[in-house]
């Protein structure tokens, strides 16, 4: 258990998650008394969890259509914050460490979340095909890297929706021969959050057409 004490909830959380904000407040209180111990989260995370984690994934959840999928789930940020955001979509977690997919699994079936999947592999293993509307990704690797692994995901027409940080522009420019391989569209940083946190949340949205 972390010794570290949780930032109290944000005035706005409650407006993010509507009459999901329960639900939120309960994963985020389990994340911050078990995730240091079981190795979800860093030592450092637990005092700004709500506004560096929790927000800074929830204010994303406009984007995301009906089947989504969530790659290196990790503690579940963004995919478990958005599942409790958005109810009307149907996540799939794929996460290939076992300790992070048994954490994933108990939150679901802790909060009776029935729009997730948890998935243990990597997201270069999916056999399934181009079946998600929309895949995301926080906090895994840069572009140039993500991208092979998280477009091959995505039905044509659909879209990436990568939470990044503030270099994301010059992980762009890097990425150019990556985009063009999967015929990414309509490339644009979406930036959200602002006046609900206090570092935005940069969102790099693309269309695959390839």
């Amino acid at each position: 258990m972390s010794d570290s004490v949780l930032e109290p909830e944000p005035p706005r959380a409650a407006e993010v998650f509507g009459d999901r904000i329960e639900l939120a407040r309960r994963f985020t209180a389990s994340l911050a008394r078990h995730g240091e111990e079981r190795g979800l989260i860093g030592p450092l995370e637990v005092p700004r969890l709500w506004t560096r984690h929790i927000l800074n994934s929830a204010v994303a959840a406009p984007f995301f259509e009906r089947r989504s999928a969530d790659i290196g789930s990790g503690a579940g940020l963004p995919g478990l914050v958005l599942a409790i955001a958005r109810p009307d979509v149907q996540w799939t977690l794929i996460e290939p460490m076992e300790r992070r997919t048994a954490w994933l699994s108990e939150q679901v079936d802790d909060l009776g979340l029935d729009n997730v999947t948890v998935a243990r592999m990597r997201g270069e293993e999916w056999t399934e095909g181009r079946v998600f509307d929309t895949v995301t990704a926080r906090a895994v690797s840069a572009l140039r890297t993500l991208l092979p692994f998280t477009a091959p995901l995505v039905r044509p027409g659909g879209r990436l929706v990568l939470l990044k940080g503030a270099n994301v522009d010059a992980e762009i420019t890097k990425a150019a021969k990556q985009m063009r391989a999967f015929g990414l569209e309509d490339v644009r940083v979406e930036v959200v959050g602002e006046g609900i946190v206090a570092e935005p949340t940069r969102v790099f949205v693309a269309t695959v057409t390839r």
